[in-house]
């Protein structure tokens, strides 16, 4: 046997045999690519664990709890008294109530205010698209807290917004706006309207134009267009807006209590009171709880019936 057939044999028995160069260190590989995904997501776990699934089991816990008899003010033990979400909701059923209804209204503020606006940006604005969206994104720059107190200020008695409203007989002489329901129902959409404003432009941007076209050619008015054609193809965007401003708005406390009274206390308000100045753990673990469970009952509700499961 010659040299080159030697080396030829030598060759084929590589090609032959992907083990040949890899030595023990073949078997373990396939292993190793298995784990690959699970090790990939253990920060994820992690994180999710630590701050997500932890606080929630303790907040479940705390909320059965009971202070014995002659207890310091904040020591509890665990009693697993259920009972304590019967007689929390009982009290605390028209504070949720409101809070639902001062979101409500403001989601439906919110979406009629922004649909014309992100239409308008969408297909109406050109070269200052990029302009426009910067204005609308601009208010995130500033604090939440800062732009509620901006809003103390407008709506004061002897600000601008006051004259003006009891110049045209809209507002009593001794009427007012601040510290009223209006008030906080204003700031709510206010202060949330982004969130409604970002997910339409972007559903109505994937919105080929040509369909809209194609509905004129074949005769449809301009209002028409926008009822079969436009509407439906957003309606992703306009559940995803309405999601993103209802549930912040449903929990929100600064907006109350800035701009409103002690008739218009919402949930927040009350959590919030319960759990750093009366110190009533219990009564606001089950407040939170209770508030969760609604969002996520009235959010299932939401898009089931909206027919947007697979497309939010």
């Amino acid at each position: 046997m010659s040299a080159a057939q030697g080396i030829g044999i030598g060759e084929r028995q590589t090609l032959e045999d992907p083990q040949h160069d890899r030595g023990s260190t073949a078997p373990s590989q396939p292993g190793r690519r298995r784990l690959t995904p699970y090790l990939l997501l253990l920060p994820g776990m992690a994180w999710l664990t630590i701050f997500f699934i932890v606080p929630l089991v303790t907040l479940l816990s705390t909320s059965t709890q009971t202070r014995p008899d002659g207890a310091e003010i904040g020591v509890y033990t665990q009693t697993w008294r259920f009972a304590n979400y019967t007689d929390t909701l009982d009290e605390y059923l028209t504070v949720f109530g409101r809070s639902f209804f001062y979101a409500l209204i403001a989601t439906v503020l919110a979406l009629a205010i922004s649909y014309p606006l992100a239409y308008a940006i969408a297909f109406k604005s050109g070269r200052w698209r990029n302009l426009l969206l910067v204005l609308v994104v601009a208010p995130f720059f500033v604090s939440f807290l800062l732009r509620t107190i901006a809003w103390k200020q407008i709506l004061a008695d002897q600000a601008w917004v006051a004259d003006a409203l009891r110049t045209v007989h809209l507002l009593g002489p001794d009427g007012r706006i601040i510290n009223t329901a209006p008030a906080v129902v204003i700031g709510i959409t206010y202060n949330f309207l982004p969130f409604m404003i970002l997910p339409i432009y972007a559903s109505l941007e994937r919105v080929d134009p040509r369909l809209m076209e194609a509905a004129g050619d074949l005769y449809a008015s301009a209002l028409t267009t926008l009822r079969k054609v436009t509407i439906p193809l957003s309606l992703p965007g306009v559940v995803a807006g309405t999601l993103l401003t209802f549930i912040p708005a449903a929990g929100d406390y600064i907006n109350s209590a800035l701009l409103g009274n002690r008739d218009t206390t919402m949930v927040g308000n009350v959590i919030d009171s319960r759990f750093l100045r009366v110190v009533d753990y219990p009564t606001a673990a089950v407040l939170s709880v209770s508030l969760m469970l609604s969002i996520l009952l009235l959010v299932a509700i939401y898009i089931r019936r909206s027919g947007t499961e697979e497309l939010v």
